[in-house]
């Protein structure tokens, strides 16, 4: 049971017409933007500053945020955020095989080493301590610029809040969120956890 219930989609009308860009992304407006809503500043903060995360000003592809979104998440350990990112990543396009794959990243020919950097980078920045060190930085500046290495940082910022806010929360994980879990991460032991 989450530790806050989620008001309706009609409880703020500002939010709710912000949260229509979560349709695109994920078909459905999150519980933990329903939840957030209880503070109608800090949801339409909270939309906004996804938004400007994910738009995309360079080379990092819709699909590789998610992915990036999903190595955080998998390292914090929120099985609500990693549901969200895997099913984000399917619906942007992500390769099926990279989809499959995404646990071998760093071994999967499915994944280029651009991906791989931009993937260790994820895995690092979301590590406590921070695990950035020289040959993080080395191996990015190898594939991308500074405002790509930004955009992609943002996108590992973003869910380390919502890593926080969905695992501290127990906020229920929705329908569309559990059957992309199951499909890609269930064969290596994905449940809903604290999240029903």
């Amino acid at each position: 049971m989450p530790l806050v219930t989620p008001l309706s989609p009609d409880h703020d009308l500002e939010t709710k017409e912000l949260a229509e860009f979560f349709n695109e992304t994920l078909g459905f407006c999150p519980n933990s933007v329903l939840t957030m809503q209880r503070r109608p500043a800090i949801s339409k903060a909270f939309i906004n500053l996804n938004k400007a995360v994910m738009a995309n000003e360079g080379r990092v592809t819709s699909a590789l945020k998610r992915m990036i979104a999903w190595v955080s998440s998998n390292a914090t350990g929120c099985r609500y955020c990693q549901a969200h990112a895997i099913r984000a990543a399917e619906r942007y396009g992500a390769e099926q095989e990279q989809l499959d794959n995404i646990w071998e990243y760093k071994t999967h020919p499915a994944f280029s080493d651009a991906e791989r950097a931009a993937l260790d980078f994820s895995l690092a920045a979301s590590m406590v301590p921070n695990q950035v060190d020289e040959t993080i930085k080395e191996e990015l500046y190898k594939h991308w610029n500074e405002g790509e290495i930004v955009e992609m940082l943002g996108v590992i910022s973003l869910f380390g809040y919502l890593n926080r806010w969905n695992d501290s929360m127990g906020t229920t994980v929705e329908e569309g969120a559990i059957e992309s879990g199951e499909k890609y991460l269930g064969k290596h032991g994905w449940e809903r956890g604290k999240h029903v």
